[in-house]
């Protein structure tokens, strides 16, 4: 029973699991902020309509980092909850004076690009453990995002 954590799964697959959502929570980070930009600079005819998707959008973010996070501490490690660890970690750039609808939709669609296969890592990773509970959560995430990406793909095509 030592090789268990308290929720009894390995501890050395849960460290490397923690590892990972430490990465994705990282990546979440900075793709929150970015959508927040967006929300607050967005400019042109798509104003109201991208506002308010923007907003949805960091809304969603901000749920799942909070989730990330209390499912690193479930595991039995620390969350990352500094910015600069979060801009060492994350693969997600920093978007900076973005106010065109299009540009931000496309930097959108580019952290989708990082957030989806990081997660798709984890679930290969928590099936392997036998952690249903990080399995859910990117299971979850997965489907909603794969369904993102074909409206924000389909909005600017």
């Amino acid at each position: 029973m030592k090789n268990l954590n308290r929720i009894g799964l390995n501890v050395k697959e849960s460290k490397v699991l923690a590892e990972r959502l430490n990465v994705l929570l990282a990546n979440y980070q900075i793709f929150y902020m970015n959508t927040r930009g967006f929300h607050w600079n967005i400019k042109g005819n798509n104003f109201f309509e991208l506002h308010l998707k923007f907003e949805e959008l960091y809304n969603d973010s901000l749920i799942k980092i909070d989730e990330i996070a209390e499912r690193i501490l479930t595991l039995g490690y620390t969350p990352l909850h500094n910015y600069s660890d979060y801009l060492n970690s994350a693969s997600i750039q920093e978007a900076k004076d973005i106010s065109n609808g299009e540009d931000a939709i496309q930097l959108i669609l580019k952290g989708y690009e990082t957030l989806l296969p990081l997660e798709r890592e984890l679930l290969d990773l928590a099936s392997d453990s036998n952690d249903e509970g990080t399995n859910a959560l990117m299971s979850d995430y997965i489907r909603e995002q794969e369904k993102s990406v074909w409206m924000y793909s389909a909005y600017i095509n």
